[in-house]
């Protein structure tokens, strides 16, 4: 059966109300906030913003309907009552693949893009905040994704948006995953995702290897070196968009999981919170969304108290296609691995016979272990104690994870918190962690820290010193 792909917020009574319906502002306080805005630049924009239902919003988009306007309130921050699902797109548009396209100079490291919205999406996200279980859950989906997009056949999920805009995306986005209900959007394009980061103070993050690729067609310029850093903007912009690896999109849908958390830990806090309408008037050209001022500070309040253990990262699981499968490349979607995600994380009613059985055994569990610690000794061990514990499928990560760790990490890989945490217990250390960074191969990947050496007295592997053959 089909549903709206975007709901409104407050049309059911029997979802309840997306925010708390706070107190209006009397006219007697308006008239005080006003002549206090006047002694502040920023209290001004910020009051602007709060008396403005949908100021973001830059497209009229059939099949989304807008809710009434949402009160602000000066005495705290509205509180979300009930869970909802926003859809992320991050899209990107090439002056280059304009109509009429003039020849553009060099860029230094990034592209030339144009300012719209409507592009073909790099990013698609699907975030459901869920008040009840107190959980911040993001699904990935890979943009290669193979789907039906209606007169234009299978395709890739990111041309949704460029055809349709965020109707259409919604409209596939929520097929894919199920009929899940989708109750917001919020589009942002590349320069605007640069100007965020600028405006939270750049971000600190570990550069797993030497990122170098130049495309003059596409004014494409990335050039960074490995190793722990601070990015700005256009160098977030840069990791985000590198994917001139073996995974391709795949990995790169893994840095953006990465720097998402990054940003989670270090910049979702109140006093960020309490600069929102300043960043957004910063933003303002670059985003469209359905969202009001108000109810973008319930989403970022309820996330900056979210225990940062209850912010989990899924990925559509799937494969790539092979060479001679199809005259693209795509990632082809498991649907039945698919469809118990999103039974699991975000409540969609799924006929019990679209659900695979899922084998728990260790015996059937496939397990990564991932070293991060420059120690082979360390590994050796750790798959021996599984091997021995009865875990049949049982290898190597095939690239060491380049940010050295001090505490051993349990990655639920493909969701299932049950094994990560039967593999947890096997091996009597590890902190479990609900995303997609691990090992593609595995269902589990466990990635080895320093606290791993200590338990197990194992010693600091030291590189045998080369023979003086002088």
């Amino acid at each position: 059966m089909s549903t709206n792909p975007i709901t409104n917020l407050v049309k059911s009574s029997q979802r309840g109300k997306f925010i708390k319906r706070l107190p209006k502002i009397s006219t007697r306080l308006k008239v005080l906030l006003v002549s206090l805005a006047l002694l502040s630049g920023s209290m001004g924009a910020a009051l602007a913003f709060l008396m403005t239902s949908k100021p973001f919003q830059q497209t009229q988009t059939s099949g989304i309907t807008n809710s009434n306007s949402m009160t602000a309130t000066t005495a705290g921050l509205p509180e979300l009552t009930r869970s909802v699902n926003i859809l992320i797109l991050g899209t990107i548009v090439l002056t280059s693949d304009l109509p009429d396209a003039e020849q553009q100079p060099k860029g230094r490291y990034l592209a030339q893009v144009n300012s719209t919205l409507n592009g073909q999406s790099d990013a698609i996200l699907l975030v459901r905040f869920d008040p009840f279980t107190k959980k911040l859950t993001a699904l990935s989906i890979p943009r290669d994704s193979r789907v039906n997009i209606p007169e234009l056949g299978y395709r890739k999920i990111n041309a949704a948006n460029y055809v349709g805009g965020a109707s259409l995306s919604a409209q596939i986005v929520s097929q894919t995953l199920g009929n899940v209900e989708i109750d917001r959007y919020f589009r942002v394009n590349v320069d605007g995702f640069g100007k965020l980061i600028d405006a939270l103070g750049g971000v600190d993050i570990y550069v797993p290897k030497r990122m170098k690729y130049q495309d003059d067609s596409q004014h494409l310029y990335i050039n960074l070196n490995p190793g722990q850093q601070h990015l700005d903007g256009n160098k977030a912009i840069q990791y985000m968009r590198f994917r001139h690896d073996d995974l391709g999109d795949i990995g790169r849908v893994q840095r953006q999981q990465t720097l998402i958390r990054a940003l989670i830990e270090q910049k979702l806090n109140l006093a960020t919170i309490s600069r929102l309408p300043d960043i957004l008037a910063v933003l303002k050209e670059n985003i469209d969304t359905n969202l009001s001022v108000e109810e973008m500070l319930a989403l970022a309040a309820f996330a900056a108290k979210t225990d940062r253990k209850n912010a989990q990262m899924l990925m559509a699981p799937g494969r790539f296609s092979a060479p001679n499968e199809y005259p693209i490349s795509y990632w082809i979607l498991n649907e039945r691995h698919l469809m118990r995600l999103m039974a699991n994380y975000f409540q969609v009613n799924v006929p019990s016979e679209a659900l695979d059985e899922v084998n728990r055994s260790p015996s059937s569990l496939r397990v990564a272990v991932q070293d991060s610690i420059s120690n082979p000794e360390g590994v050796k061990v750790a798959k021996d104690i599984l091997v021995k514990a009865g875990y049949g499928d049982v290898f190597p990560a095939d690239e060491p994870w380049a940010n050295p760790l001090e505490k051993t990490k349990i990655i639920a890989q493909q969701g299932d918190l049950e094994s990560a945490e039967e593999v947890r217990n096997t091996l009597g250390i590890g902190e479990i962690v609900l995303e997609s960074t691990g090992s593609l191969e595995s269902d589990v990947t466990v990635r080895l820290g320093r606290d791993w050496l200590d338990l197990k007295s194992i010693q600091v592997y030291k590189p045998k010193p080369l023979l003086d053959r002088s």
